[in-house]
């Protein structure tokens, strides 16, 4: 599942400390490495707590927990058909990621996808969300792909915005899915590449 939680509209969270997500030339992208998954985990649990609020109940998403995340994460992989994950840091902390691979869809088998993208809420509306959704595109580019899609929660309209500034269309596909135990339903969106 994919979801963007930021970016689009809104600024930076007001009152926020730590590292200068809003000064683009301090961000780098770099692959994800395996000592990467614990702040992976945080990125992604923080990110569906503040963006799914409402969307999903929220005694779920007060239980997540980054730390029973860590182990579904598999970075490095030698595997040139597995998922690839690229995350975005500022002095180091990781502040998002995305991860795309070949399209799961019947449909699509020809075509890329992304995965999963998720910023930090603190580093919401700080440009974080676009540098990832960039790489993920030229990622899926030197991979063969001319298309890609990716698939995004019912009624999470931020991400829907920033999916249409980047070129995404919704194709008319939507699913039923279970993600992470939680029965969801989802818009499939789809854009050429690059």
């Amino acid at each position: 599942m994919l979801d963007v939680p930021s970016l689009g509209s809104g600024g930076p969270s007001p009152g926020r400390s730590g590292p200068d997500w809003q000064n683009p030339a301090v961000l780098r992208t770099r692959p994800a490495r395996p000592d990467d998954a614990g702040p992976v985990a945080g990125v992604h649990v923080r990110s569906w707590q503040v963006a799914y609020r409402g969307l999903l109940p929220d005694d779920y998403l007060d239980g997540l927990r980054p730390e029973d995340r860590v182990t579904r994460y598999t970075f490095g992989s030698s595997d040139p058909d597995a998922p690839s994950t690229t995350v975005a840091t500022e002095d180091g902390v990781i502040c998002g990621f995305v991860t795309t691979g070949p399209s799961r869809d019947e449909d699509s088998t020809t075509g890329g996808e992304v995965l999963a993208l998720y910023v930090d809420p603190q580093a919401w509306g700080c440009g974080v969300g676009r540098l990832l959704m960039g790489e993920a595109r030229l990622h899926m580019v030197r991979r063969g792909f001319t298309t890609a899609v990716l698939w995004v929660l019912v009624g999470n309209d931020r991400a829907q915005r920033f999916y249409r500034a980047d070129g995404w269309e919704p194709d008319g596909r939507g699913r039923s899915a279970e993600v992470w135990n939680v029965a969801v339903d989802e818009l499939r969106y789809r854009r050429p590449l690059p």
